[in-house]
């Protein structure tokens, strides 16, 4: 990628840093691609370009927790549909990051947002959907992107993989096959990591299986479960299925969460929440309210705030309408 150069200073603004109190008229000093100096009383060197920010906000490069960019292609149809895999169930040896085209015009909407990174999963056809990967939003290559690979692994609880594989009249067809398919895969990379520590301590050989070796990260803790959710009810089995087998959770999208806030809050679990700015399009979607992520909040839950954007990537539009929730968040806030 290339690399900025030279000096640029952001003047005037009001700034929001990532972990300070906001800075009124203050300046941000960008040296060579690099944040180096940020405050309300920073000297400009001479020679450099002065951006003047007054009576605009200055905010953080966003990161975006949930989306598909890239996998799903904007305008390309057919041809750049890669989200799900949808001949499998289980599909926990499948990599997002392997179907991202950094040429997809999301890519550039997300920019233009002020959305910087973001978490690329799979869709939520199936069950266990694959790995994760988070990526800088721009570059040539997908390769010299990539912040963390993988980073969880993605599964779906309700209407998708049930629906999906419904139609075709195999197995999962109801919540309790898509539990089910999660259950026994789970079971199954259990024994395959005792079978895998036994042959190890008899420096034995041993056949690896990419499913298992992902999903046996994910019961060590290594990885952790991005679970795809809506309702209070699937929201509560993706509790179950974490407590029976000890993964660490991470409920996505949480529509219904603010219904079991105090739940989510006790157990530490964090919610991915969103999208918000949209109708309520399928039954998993009728408690949906934009003072979910409010209420999660106040009950002490971790939530971040996600446009997702499923058929065309970041939309500048939905992303600029992020940052004025943004801003008016942090309105309240002071």
């Amino acid at each position: 990628m290339a690399q900025l150069t030279g000096s640029v200073a952001i003047t005037g603004g009001r700034i929001v840093p990532v972990d300070t109190d906001p800075i009124d008229s203050g300046t941000v000093l960008v040296q060579d691609g690099r944040i180096t100096a940020v405050g309300a009383d920073i000297t400009v060197p001479n020679g450099t370009t002065v951006v003047d920010a007054t009576g605009k906000w200055v905010l953080p490069g966003f990161v975006d927790a949930h989306a598909h960019l890239g996998v799903h292609e904007e305008g390309e149809g057919r041809a750049g549909q890669d989200t799900n895999e949808m001949t499998d169930p289980n599909g926990a040896r499948m990599r997002a990051l392997d179907a991202i085209n950094p040429a997809e015009p999301g890519f550039r909407d997300a920019l233009s947002g002020g959305v910087t990174s973001a978490v690329v999963k799979p869709g939520s056809g199936n069950p266990i959907g694959g790995q994760t990967v988070a990526i800088k939003t721009w570059g040539r290559i997908v390769d010299e992107m990539i912040i963390k690979s993988p980073c969880s692994v993605k599964s779906a609880l309700g209407e998708n993989p049930k629906n999906v594989y419904g139609e075709r009249k195999q197995l999962p067809a109801t919540r309790q096959g898509v539990a089910a398919v999660i259950r026994d895969a789970m079971m199954h990379a259990q024994d395959y990591r005792a079978k895998r520590e036994a042959a190890r301590r008899k420096d034995e050989p041993f056949e690896r299986n990419g499913t298992d070796e992902v999903l046996v990260q994910v019961l060590d803790r290594e990885l952790p479960w991005s679970q795809h959710t809506h309702r209070a009810d699937d929201i509560a089995t993706a509790i179950r299925l974490a407590d029976e087998f000890g993964y660490r959770l991470i409920v996505n999208h949480a529509t219904e969460g603010w219904m079991l806030a105090d739940v989510l809050a006790e157990r530490e679990i964090p919610c991915i929440v969103g999208p918000m700015f949209t109708t309520r399009s399928k039954v998993e979607l009728r408690g949906r309210t934009l003072a979910n992520p409010g209420r999660l909040a106040n009950a002490g839950v971790l939530v971040a705030i996600t446009t997702e954007e499923l058929q065309a990537g970041l939309r500048s539009t939905e992303v600029n309408t992020m940052t004025d929730l943004v801003a008016t968040l942090t309105k309240v806030r002071d």
